[in-house]
Parts: structure tokens; C-alpha cells; sequence
């Protein structure tokens, strides 16, 4: 033990020296000077040495401190801790008790928000497709707020549903005129145009239906619009009256019970210059008929125009028959003429030659009489057997769709289906008034030829009684 304490004396020396002599200045002459410098290093490293104890100490009381400091506020943030944390516990209790609470008294508050909220959705619908958003416009905010809702109704809000709803229902009773913008066909807006509208069933304006177009993304706030096609004349003359009627009287009025849906169909309803392909009374392009129709309307058409001629012609000639029996020499001008020219060019001839020669004249004038009748009865007869070929070929092509498509779309069907039908209705349409005029003509000719068949016996039994009166 001694020896290590002199190890360790002897190391302190000799660090002390070496720190003395490093700290010595360079200027020190002689050895005194040294020692004295050498002092007074020593005494400057003995008061920096206490400096840096004294520091160390204070720094180490401050550091004490603020550690004392921290554990206080540890413990206090830790104390505070667990109080709220009861104080959690206890209020998620009583939360839990308030909400058990509130369900039950909101009983039947809570089933009545939830039609409140259907009642609001559905009569948003209502409205937005209802003509009478046309004179109210944006009931349907209030409604569509109303059912996104996800508190309870208050009072007002509940009395104003319950006032739209019962203004709506007012409205449907109600003939009233408001001002109002018109889309036009053509897509142009007219502004503030004086609207006619009939409870929730039609609007009127300027003579025109017209028809609620409800919000889009063009119109955000839903527009009447004109119709594109209008209905039949019979319907459409009622507008006007209706429109200048003085207040409080009754005009009858066509009124679309479905709210614009059969109107909306009578835009898309073809008509039958459409439907044959006739445009400003020309063919324009192939109607639904195809080309069997068209081959159909020709032959009715060449029927009629030589139904029309034979008609004149026999007419003609009837007057001119007429004319003959109320003269008494004959003119060959006419079909009894020519055949009384007979009797008078063989005054002499026996019954039985003279009988022969008027038979002979009656059959010359019986052809042009005749003739034309049997070319319009085959016109008659082959209609209806295009029409039933049409017939056949539109169901060909409905087939057809059905294999290629499914029956799932009956668009796809309805093109073939349209062309059965009109063609068989074109065929009927064609034959039947061929078949009366036919009728007509075939009666009047054979009454002009009975004519000359009486006229014909009337004078071989003059000529037989003059010969058995001879003969006697």
C-alpha cells in the first residue's frame, strides 16, 4: 500500500511540474523569476479551480431543483391524469345512460323523422315532375334538404311540408294563367310567354300544347316546352277557345289525363305519310311499307285512274244511249245508234238473218262497253295478295331480329311487324274500293247493254209481227 501511495505521490510531482513549466511564460530569465511565476501560476490555477468547483456546485443545486421541480409536476400531470380519466369513465357512463334515456323518449319522434325524411324524397319526385313547377319553382330545394336531413324537424320546417303538400294538391283543381319561358322546337327560349295551364294535366300557350321538361343538367330548374309535333286538328282547335275564354265560363278542352305521357307519345307516334315515306306529297324515303307498299299504292293508284277513265267513258256513252232512245233515226255515233243502223241498212231481211246481224252488232258494242273491268279486278284480287305478302315478309324479318336480338328489345321487332301490318292494311285499303267501283262500272255497263239487247228484241218482234201478219 505505501509503495503504491509514493507511486502516486511521485506521478502528482511530476504532472505538477510539467503543468508549471507548460504554464510558466517564456519569458522567465532565472530560476527565481521562475519560482515566482511559477507561484503565481499556482495561484491563478487554484482560484480557477475554486471558480469552477463554486460553479459546479451552484449548477448542481439549480439541476436539483428543476429535478424536484419536474417530479412535483409529474405527479401533479399524473394525479390530473387519473382524475380525468374517472371523470371519463363517469361521463361515458352517463353518456350511456342519456342515450338510453333519449331513445326512449324519442319513440315515436324518431319513426316520424323517418317519414318525414321518405315523405320529403318522394314528393321531391312529384314536384320536379309536376306541371305545376312551372308557375313554383324551387319547392324542390326545401323538399330535397329536408330528406338529406339528419336531425330531427323542427315545427316550421314540419308546417311548411305539410303546406306544399297541401298546395299541390290545390293546384291540381286549379285553371290558371302565369308567365312563364317556352323552349322552342327549334331550341330557341321564349321569354315570360303567357302559359295557360290545367290543373296538373296540360299547359297551353299561344294555341300550342306544350310539355314540362323536368330538371336537367340544361335546365336546372325545369322548362315547358313546346311540342314538337302536335296533336290531331280535333284536339287542337280546342286550344284557342279554351285560351280566350272569359273567366268563369266553361269551354270543352282535351285534357291528358296520364299528366304528359300521351302526349309525349304523339311525338314519337309516326304518321301515315311517314309511315308510307310520302314527305310534301312525295315519296321522300322508304316507309315502313318497303317496297311491297309502294308497289300496292301503284296499283291502286292505276286503278283508280282507270276506274276513273271506264267511268267517264261509260257515263259518255250512256248519255249518248239516253240521247238515241229519244230519237228516231239512228246515229252512229253512239252504241244503239250502230246497232239500229242495222235494221234500218237490211229493211228487207228475214227475223233470222236480222236477228243474227243485230247479235252480231250488240257483241261489236259490248267489248269497248266491257272493256277495262276485267284488268281493274285483277288489281283488286292481286292486293290483298301483296298486302299478305308484305304480310310474310315483315315476319320473315321479325324472325329474323328475334334470332340475331332475343325478344328482349321489341324496338327490334317492330320494324318487321310494322311492315306486316301496313302492307296488309294497304292491300285491304286498295281492294276494297277497286272492288266497288268495279261493282259500279260492271252494273252500269251491263245496263247499257241491256239497253241495246231491248232495243235489239223490241225490233225483231215488229219485223215478226209484220211478217206472220203478211204470212195470215
Amino acid at each position: 500500500m505505501i509503495r503504491n501511495m509514493s507511486r502516486r505521490l511521485n506521478a502528482l510531482l511530476i504532472a505538477g511540474a510539467t503543468t508549471l513549466l507548460l504554464a510558466a511564460p517564456a519569458g522567465a530569465q532565472t530560476l527565481d523569476q521562475l519560482l515566482e511565476e511559477t507561484k503565481a501560476a499556482a495561484t491563478r490555477q487554484t482560484a480557477e479551480n475554486k471558480q469552477r468547483e463554486t460553479t459546479f456546485l451552484a449548477n448542481r443545486n439549480q439541476q436539483r431543483q428543476l429535478l424536484s421541480q419536474a417530479r412535483a409536476a409529474l405527479q401533479a400531470e399524473e394525479a390530473k391524469s387519473d382524475r380525468l380519466k374517472n371523470a371519463f369513465d363517469e361521463n361515458e357512463q352517463t353518456l350511456a345512460e342519456l342515450e338510453t334515456v333519449l331513445n326512449e323518449r324519442m319513440g315515436n319522434l324518431g319513426e316520424m323523422f323517418g317519414v318525414v325524411r321518405q315523405v320529403s324524397n318522394d314528393f321531391k319526385g312529384k314536384v320536379e315532375g309536376s306541371i305545376v313547377s312551372a308557375q313554383l319553382p324551387g319547392r324542390e330545394e326545401f323538399l330535397g334538404t329536408l330528406a338529406q336531413r339528419k336531425e330531427l324537424p323542427n315545427i316550421p320546417e314540419l308546417q311548411q311540408l305539410w303546406y306544399e303538400v297541401q298546395r299541390e294538391l290545390t293546384e291540381q283543381g286549379k285553371v290558371t294563367k302565369f308567365t312563364a319561358d317556352i323552349l322552342r322546337p327549334n331550341g330557341e327560349v321564349d321569354r315570360a310567354q303567357e302559359v295557360t295551364r290545367i290543373g296538373v294535366f296540360n299547359a297551353i300557350s299561344g294555341g300550342k300544347f306544350l310539355q314540362w321538361q323536368e330538371p336537367s343538367t340544361d335546365h336546372k330548374q325545369g322548362i315547358l316546352a313546346e311540342l314538337e309535333r302536335q296533336p290531331p286538328g280535333r284536339f287542337l282547335g280546342l286550344v284557342g277557345g279554351f285560351e280566350n275564354a272569359a273567366a268563369g265560363t266553361a269551354e270543352p278542352m282535351a285534357v291528358d289525363f296520364t299528366r304528359g305521357v300521351i302526349l309525349s307519345l304523339v311525338v314519337q307516334t309516326k304518321t301515315w305519310a311517314e309511315r308510307l315515306g310520302i314527305g310534301d306529297g312525295v315519296l321522300s324515303e322508304m316507309g315502313d311499307a318497303g317496297l311491297i307498299g309502294y308497289v300496292i299504292m301503284a296499283i291502286g293508284l292505276l286503278g283508280l285512274a282507270v276506274a276513273a277513265f271506264r267511268g267517264i267513258l261509260l257515263f259518255t256513252k250512256g248519255m249518248a244511249i239516253n240521247s238515241q232512245l229519244k230519237k228516231s233515226a239512228p246515229d252512229s255515233g253512239n252504241a244503239l245508234g250502230r246497232v239500229l243502223a242495222v235494221y234500218a241498212e237490211n229493211p228487207d231481211a228475214d227475223v233470222e238473218t236480222l236477228e243474227l246481224k243485230l247479235d252480231e252488232a250488240i257483241l261489236r258494242e259490248t267489248g269497248p262497253l266491257e272493256s277495262g273491268l276485267s284488268f281493274i279486278k285483277m288489281l283488286y284480287v292481286i292486293a290483298p295478295l301483296l298486302g299478305l305478302l308484305g304480310t310474310v315478309v315483315g315476319m320473315i324479318g321479325t324472325f329474323q331480329a328475334i334470332t340475331l336480338f332475343g325478344t328482349g328489345d321489341p324496338k327490334m321487332m317492330a320494324g318487321g311487324i310494322s311492315q306486316a301490318l301496313i302492307t296488309t292494311v294497304l292491300g285491304l285499303c286498295v281492294a276494297i274500293p277497286l272492288t266497288f267501283l268495279h261493282s259500279l262500272l260492271q252494273s252500269r255497263s251491263r245496263a247499257l247493254i241491256q239497253i241495246l239487247e231491248e232495243q235489239s228484241a223490241g225490233i225483231v218482234a215488229r219485223i215478226a209481227e209484220k211478217q206472220d201478219g203478211v204470212a195470215v
